[in-house]
This record gives C-alpha cells, structure tokens and sequence, in this order.
C-alpha cells in the first residue's frame, strides 16, 4: 500500500511538474556562435575573392592558356602517370600485404622491412635517387651478355613511375592489409574446411569482403597520387605543373598559369572523387547500414 501511494504521490509530481513547465515562456536560442562564426567565414571568403579579383592578375591570360597544347599535354602525362603509378602501387601493396600475413618470418620480415624504409623517406628524395641510379648502377643487364647504359633506361617517365608506384606500394599495402584484418576469422576458417587453397580463398572470399574496407582509402591515396605527380616536375617529366613552369619561365605570367594549372587539378580531383562514391556504393551492395551510410555520403 506505501508502494502504491509512493507512485502515485510520485506521478502526481510529474504532473504538477509538467504543468509548471507549460507555463514558461518558449525562448528560441540565440545561437551568437553561430552567427559570429558564420558572419566571419563570409567575411574571410569574400576578403580572398575580392584578393583575386583585384590582384595582379590578367584573368584573359588563364582562359588563353588554359587548352594550349603544352598545357593538354601536360595534363594527359599526369593522368597517365596517376593511372600506372596507383596500378603499381596497389599490385606491389596487395603481393605486400600477403606477405605481411605470411607465416614465414623470413617473407615477413622482407615485407616489414619494404614497408619501413619507403614510408621513412621523402618521395621526393626518391624521384631523385631513381633518376640518378646511373651513379649506383652504370649499366644495366647481365654483365658480359646483355648491358645498356642505365642513363638511356632511366628516363624522367620511368624513373617517376618507380619512385611514386613503389613508395605508393608500402602505403597501400597497409591499407590492403587493414581489410583482410576486418573480414572475420571464421571466412579464413571455412574456405580451409572446404579445402580451397589459401591463395584461391583470398582472391574468391577474402578480398571481395575487404573491398567494403580498402576502397575508401584507396580512393583516397588515388586523389592524394594527382596531386603528387607534380613532385616528377623536378626530374623534368613533363607533367601539368612542368608545363606551366615553363611557359611562364618564357612570358612571365606566373600566377596565371598557376591558376591553370589548379583548374586541371580540381577537374580530375572532382571527376575521380564521383568515380570513388560509385565503387564505394558498388562494393557497399548487401552490407546494411553501411551501404545505406555510403549511399547518402555520411
């Protein structure tokens, strides 16, 4: 019987309560934040606009330059360049990733040890030891029955091609690996039961399931790769960014090639990104929220 009146006397409270709060004014929150932060990022959005609008810049000059043929050129080197060196970095970064979940500690430790030194140094300082193996290496082939000179081998494609796919690789192989890690155990263990092969496991089960994890960063490092073709400028491949280096070496106009060649690297950056979102939602089919999460760009 206390219990009862100790209920009620508790929901004839909440009541009361209830009533009492119906009876306060409603006061919208001012949200002053909020303005402030928005008022200044207006602000600072059209102090950059009104810079470009009434710097020194010949606005006519980047609509001039920006389909010369040294310019298109120059844009179809990187998109190339982008294109191998990823197809390079992702094939030597899935053999890496395997390796690093091998048993054996000897191709382990190999693998461990790739990973290592091409993610402890500077791309650019390996764009520059490539393009110098001459030095290491004066020849190439086997000694006595075939040699070249390594100057006529490395040119300034092959040697940007080596440095950004194989340092790409060791980044890539991490990421390949985190998506094996995320399929779950027991899809290892009844591939095993039914006795497929480890290799045929992983190219029929295992990887199609990683995909849901690997696509995203790799999308990533696709878009992250356009735009670090332009440190292969340094060994004179002739990229976008070489391009316009040495058109406004010749007219001066520093800022509006610049410009152009931004403008190239928004228009592949963009294209690539709506490429992205399609695989993503291609590889997230059947995988419930997460698909759902994909689908919207949460």
């Amino acid at each position: 019987m206390e219990s009862v009146l100790t209920e009620r006397s508790v929901m004839s409270g909440a009541d009361d309560l209830s009533e009492d709060i119906s009876q306060f004014e409603h006061v919208k929150r001012k949200h002053v934040g909020r303005y402030v932060s928005g008022a200044l990022i207006v602000a600072l959005a059209f102090w950059v606009v009104m810079a470009f609008a009434h710097g020194r810049i010949e606005w006519a000059f980047v609509g001039q330059y920006l389909t010369v043929r040294s310019i298109v050129v120059g844009l179809g080197n990187t998109v190339l360049m982008t294109a191998l060196a990823m197809l390079l970095g992702i094939s030597i970064g899935v053999t890496v990733a395997i390796m690093r979940l091998s048993a054996n500690p000897v191709i382990n430790w190999a693998a461990a040890s790739y990973v290592w030194f091409f993610r402890g140094t500077p791309v650019l300082l390996q764009l520059l030891l490539w393009f110098n193996l001459a030095l290491v290496f004066p020849n190439l082939g086997i000694p006595g029955l075939v040699e070249v000179p390594t100057v006529e081998v490395m040119t300034p494609f092959l040697a940007g091609l080596l440095g950004l796919g194989i340092n790409q690789g060791a980044y890539t192989s991490e990421v390949v690996r985190a998506g094996l890690l995320s399929v779950d155990q027991g899809q290892y263990e009844a591939a095993k039961a039914i006795g497929m092969p480890r290799l045929q496991a992983l190219r029929r089960i295992i990887l199609p399931q990683a995909m849901r994890v690997i696509v995203p960063p790799i999308g990533n490092e696709l878009i992250g790769m356009v735009k670090l073709t332009s440190l292969a400028s340094v060994i004179q491949f002739p990229e976008i960014v070489y391009s316009a280096e040495n058109i406004y070496y010749a007219n001066n106009r520093v800022i509006e090639l610049l410009i152009v060649a931004g403008i190239w690297y928004v228009v592949v950056v963009t294209v690539l990104s709506v490429l992205q979102g399609r695989v993503e939602r291609h590889f997230a089919r059947g995988a419930g929220t997460s698909g759902a999460n994909t689908r919207t760009g949460k």
